[in-house]
């Protein structure tokens, strides 16, 4: 058991090696992967920066000693806002909530639309018919108008309302694409042999041909991440988002309302370049994980 373990352990860790050669090759993936780190580093320090003083608190902490918003100084590097709040702590907790939005959407887009590839692809017949059609109506429902609605509806709008109904609406671009995928690898002789050797239809799919499809389901992943954080950062603006989380968007829209959008520059210019770069990074990543997935694309 523990020689087979050894086994498979050094077989991953080959094809992560193999994985990294062809993905550092891509010079502007590697300048992506070290743009999320970055931010990655902000959201992991968040709480100990937030927990130097209660003026620190990205939410509910101001500085007294300051009377609305402030340029950036020792104290505050990257100024305050309207109520003496320090926006670097805002910066740094809204990097927490842009990975949970973008990643908890994209992943929940992801994993429906591999399931309902892989099924619809492998089936066929009646089945791939009706999960396709049912595809192409979500496919077609106007995200950004059924978000307002629903808020309308709801009244305040939770953060995770707006996760799930992003999650709920992303996935039909990767049905489709795992679909297509699934029609040519359930053709292949492995396949066939699965079969032949008395694996049943879950056995199949699960162990067979969705090992297959899931670095194509992970590379659409990184593009759903972009879309996702893109999507609250809109709703927040607009004043459709959770004003009880501290977001990139939320701050543009305090600083929008509060009327600083053209005198603070300082306030408005981080949030909105956060929101630039980290959905830059999420797609350079994409990019270079393409280049992973289609072999043809290393040879050019």
């Amino acid at each position: 058991m523990a020689r087979e373990f050894t086994r498979r352990l050094g077989r991953v860790r080959r094809e992560l090696t193999g994985v990294w050669r062809v993905f550092r090759r891509n010079k502007l993936a590697v300048v992506g992967l070290y743009i999320l780190l970055f931010f990655l580093a902000l959201a992991v320090a968040s709480p100990f920066y937030a927990a130097r003083e209660p003026m620190y608190e990205p939410l509910t902490g101001y500085d007294p000693e300051i009377l609305g918003s402030h340029p950036p100084s020792l104290k505050h590097p990257l100024g305050t806002d309207f109520l003496g709040r320090d926006i670097l702590g805002q910066i740094m907790k809204g990097s927490q909530l842009a990975f949970a939005v973008g990643i908890i959407a994209a992943l929940t887009s992801v994993v429906i639309g591999t399931l309902i590839g892989l099924i619809s692809g492998y089936f066929g017949g009646l089945v791939d018919s009706v999960l396709m059609r049912m595809t192409d109506i979500v496919l077609t429902l106007p995200s950004i108008p059924l978000l307002i609605i629903i808020g309308a509806a709801i009244g305040k709008q939770s953060i995770w309302i707006i996760v799930v109904i992003i999650g709920a609406l992303g996935w039909p671009s990767t049905a489709r694409v795992v679909r297509s995928q699934t029609l040519s690898l359930k053709k292949r002789p492995f396949v066939d042999a699965a079969r032949v050797a008395g694996s049943g239809h879950s056995r199949v799919v699960l162990h067979h041909i969705a090992p297959n499809v899931l670095p194509l389901a992970f590379l659409y992943m990184t593009f759903l991440v972009t879309w996702a954080i893109l999507t609250e950062a809109g709703l927040s603006f607009i004043g459709l988002g959770d004003s009880s989380q501290v977001s990139w968007g939320m701050m543009l829209q305090w600083c929008f309302t509060s009327g600083h959008t053209f005198r603070a520059w300082y306030w408005i210019l981080p949030p909105g370049l956060s929101i630039s770069l980290l959905t830059l990074a999420f797609y350079l990543i994409g990019r270079g994980l393409d280049e992973v997935v289609n072999p043809r694309l290393q040879e050019r």
